[in-house]
């Protein structure tokens, strides 16, 4: 699956830190800033990585897809965007002002500037297409450097990402409320949303459609029914703003049912949540149990923390899932696939293209996201594939700062040895998107996606809540918050 394919097409199926003493915090306790001797790194690493969404960023005003750093000039630009990667650009602006990087009116400048530009944007119900030239604002219909047709499409996830960041806009630059708010008062979830039925929860299962083509119409043939996957983030936009019933949260699934084929048979069983028969169901995996993700990537699991503090409010349950989340990754790295390293996660291919990647075994997906280029799978109650079955696995380094709350000391020192070992850091412009670490390959791009998560997990790690603070008040407060605190994972 391509990076044009994988933006509407993940999931799809069944449907804070304190380095003070280089400790992690206990689950669900209130994020710490940075102290010590690390602050100082995080903060080199963050500035070099807000100069590469710098150079991302075109006339127009939009952040594109990705640069091409191989050169010794100037990175190339790509051609696209997608509303991902413009939630990306302005989130991250906004935690350049708030870590002293650029000062406030240079923050604001840029805000509006991309504000105007997403304006200008073609939408359809409220809602903005999956691809754009990031140079004029147009269209695309044909994929640039190839001719390929590209269908203009709605995605929900994609959609979620932008109205993230316009939010985040929005409260950092106060002049720009009215227009954000005139820009989402058209963006009305429902229209992703398909209403429960409990005569035919099949037909009706209360979850969100991938998106819809809007030349006919059509939908995908697709929800998004798992909960610990990055979708899960149009849900709680969608509750907020009273555009979803509360009770859409209750209808996401925590694993696929018992009878269902998935990765793992689950353990756990059925329980009353506000009214709805809900499957608490776990997987376990090297003894901990855990609520899997789809696939098994490190996005999909900790991209929504970085804004709405999961953790904090549902320590027991989405703070414990998260930690335990990230422990498996390391040990898929380091021991079971024995890379030396860790952190799979969708990501370039060093060699070219895009590839979902991520710790099959955590996943519900049956033979869903691979650590490695190659593809080796596990198989529940089989023994586990020799680490010399694991060829050419992929290591992305917005992995490891997704996993700075939950493990900051094997966070750093494995981004520390991706740079050692591999030349990963591009210094400038930060981490480069992804290294083989079997044939110590590094790729030459640099994704406006995953800068984007390495800003926000940076601004998180150095500033807690710099960029949370529009997803703690109204609706989030009042209607998200409670969902989490009565959230309580078979785990």
């Amino acid at each position: 699956m391509d990076r044009r394919t994988f933006l509407t097409a993940a999931g799809t199926g069944a449907a804070a830190l304190s380095l003070g003493a280089v400790a992690a915090p206990p689950a669900g306790a209130a994020a710490q800033p940075v102290r010590g001797s690390h602050a100082p790194l995080l903060l080199r690493w963050f500035r070099d990585t807000y100069r590469s969404i710098e150079a991302m960023t075109t006339d127009f005003g939009l952040a594109v897809d990705k640069i091409d750093v191989s050169g010794p000039g100037t990175p190339v630009q790509s051609r696209q965007t997608s509303p991902t990667n413009i939630g990306c650009g302005l989130w991250s602006a906004v935690a350049a002002a708030g870590l002293g990087v650029i000062d406030d009116d240079t923050m604001r400048r840029r805000l509006e500037h991309t504000v105007r530009a997403v304006e200008k944007l073609e939408r359809h119900h409220g809602f903005w297409l999956n691809w754009y030239d990031a140079h004029d604002g147009s269209v695309l219909t044909e994929w640039p450097g190839t001719g390929d047709p590209v269908r203009p499409f709605l995605s929900s996830v994609d959609n979620a990402w932008l109205i993230t960041g316009l939010r985040i806009a929005a409260d950092a630059s106060p002049a720009l409320r009215p227009r954000v708010a005139r820009i989402l008062a058209t963006a009305d979830w429902s229209y992703y949303y398909t209403p429960y039925d409990p005569a035919d929860p099949v037909a009706g299962p209360g979850q969100l459609r991938g998106g819809f083509w809007p030349d006919t119409e059509e939908p995908t043939g697709h929800h998004y029914g798992a909960l610990n996957t990055e979708p899960r983030m149009a849900s709680y936009l969608g509750i907020a703003d009273g555009s979803l019933p509360a009770d859409h949260y209750w209808h996401l699934l925590r694993t696929m049912l018992p009878e269902h084929e998935q990765e793992q048979h689950p353990q756990g069983s059925h329980v009353a949540m506000d009214g709805v028969r809900v499957w608490q169901g776990h997987y376990t995996h090297r003894g901990r149990k855990i609520v899997p993700s789809w696939g098994g990537s490190m996005f999909e699991a900790l991209m929504v923390p970085l804004f709405v503090p999961e953790a904090e409010w549902s320590p027991r349950s989405w703070g414990l899932t998260h930690r335990r989340y990230v422990r498996s990754q390391i040990e898929h790295g380091m021991e079971e696939a024995g890379y030396g390293y860790w952190g799979f996660s969708p990501a370039d291919i060093p060699e070219g293209g895009y590839q979902e990647y991520g710790v099959d075994a955590i996943g519900m997906q049956v033979d869903g996201y691979a650590s490695n280029t190659d593809r080796t799978y596990t198989k529940d109650g089989e023994p586990l594939p020799p680490a010399s079955a694991f060829t050419n696995g992929v290591v992305t380094p917005h992995a490891s700062f997704l996993a700075l709350p939950y493990a900051p000391d094997e966070a750093i020192a494995n981004l520390r040895a991706l740079d050692r070992d591999f030349g990963a850091y591009h210094a400038g412009y930060g981490f480069r998107d992804s290294v083989n670490v079997g044939t110590g390959r590094v790729s030459d791009y640099l994704l406006a996606l995953d800068q984007g998560m390495i800003a926000a997990a940076l601004a998180q790690a150095i500033r807690p809540g710099l960029l949370q603070r529009p997803f703690r008040t109204g609706g989030f407060q009042s209607k998200v918050r409670p969902l989490l605190a009565k959230e309580r994972f078979s785990i």
